[in-house]
């Protein structure tokens, strides 16, 4: 399965941009970053089996584990992508979050867009870790 962010804006080169890095360098998936401008409304066509999780603050809020299983059935049943999608600062429309296979949220707390993909970043990370049995995640 191949992972892919995809974000509005451009990270450049920033502390966050160094985590990312980071971050996308440890997992063991193909794992690819997509940047779309601020002001982009449609989101990059889909293609073969694909899954879109919406980083939304109508989301749910699941822990590392509850991700991971979706995202492991998910791999099992034969999804090509899983693609998180990262909004505009006005968020996504009515019609975006409907489409979507999962509507995920970081809390209840604001994140500023960058801080938020290096999060996103590390929990991918973390996702593929659990589901390789890595000792990344210590679970309880």
């Amino acid at each position: 399965m191949t992972l892919q962010i995809i974000a509005h804006g451009k990270i450049g080169r920033s502390s966050e941009g160094d985590l990312v890095d980071r971050y996308i360098k440890r997992i063991s998936w193909p794992t690819q970053i997509t940047e779309l401008s601020d002001n982009a409304k449609e989101l990059p066509p889909i293609s073969g089996r694909t899954k879109t999780i919406l980083l939304d603050e109508r989301g749910k809020t699941l822990s590392s584990l509850e991700l991971s299983q979706i995202v492991g059935d998910w791999r099992d049943d034969g999804v090509q992508h899983c693609r998180f999608i990262i909004g505009p600062a006005d968020g996504f429309s009515k019609a975006q979050r409907d489409e979507a296979d999962l509507l995920l949220s970081f809390g209840r707390l604001t994140w500023p867009h960058m801080l938020a993909r290096a999060m996103l970043a590390e929990q991918l990370f973390r996702i593929t870790s659990i589901l390789a049995n890595h000792p990344y995640h210590r679970q309880g």
